[in-house]
């Protein structure tokens, strides 16, 4: 009687460590998936920031065109592209060597959409 009860103890105990070494594969399987997901969503919130971005700056571009006058795509694309590196801190001249066009080229796209640093908006004590 005591030989089957140190059996079925010994093999209580092999079932206990398989059944833990199988839990810690499922949960890393887990782990994975859960991080794909992550990572597939950030990726998604990324491409949305970016096209909110891209839509601002269209709404931005028609508005200073006016709406008599369409812009055609290729120019809403790269003024687009102008405006968003202008924004993130690029020099003209930096743009002008990444876009390949002159700096005044540049400038003249830019001046409509760019406050200049006299501008102002109304203070309370201005009034």
């Amino acid at each position: 009687m005591g030989w089957a009860l140190a059996i079925l103890f010994g093999a209580a105990v092999v079932l206990l460590i398989l059944s833990f070494y199988k839990s810690g594969q499922s949960s890393t399987r887990l782990e994975q998936q859960i991080d794909q997901l992550t990572f597939s969503l950030m990726e998604e919130v990324y491409q949305l920031q970016q096209q909110m971005k891209d839509l601002e700056i269209d709404a931005e571009i028609t508005a200073k065109e006016g709406e008599a006058s369409i812009v055609p795509f290729e120019k809403r694309v790269l003024l687009r592209e102008l405006i968003d590196l202008h924004r993130r801190g690029y020099s003209f001249e930096s743009i002008a060597a990444e876009k390949q066009m002159s700096t005044e080229e540049i400038e003249q796209l830019l001046a409509s959409y760019i406050k200049k640093r006299d501008e102002r908006g109304k203070d309370v004590n201005d009034i």
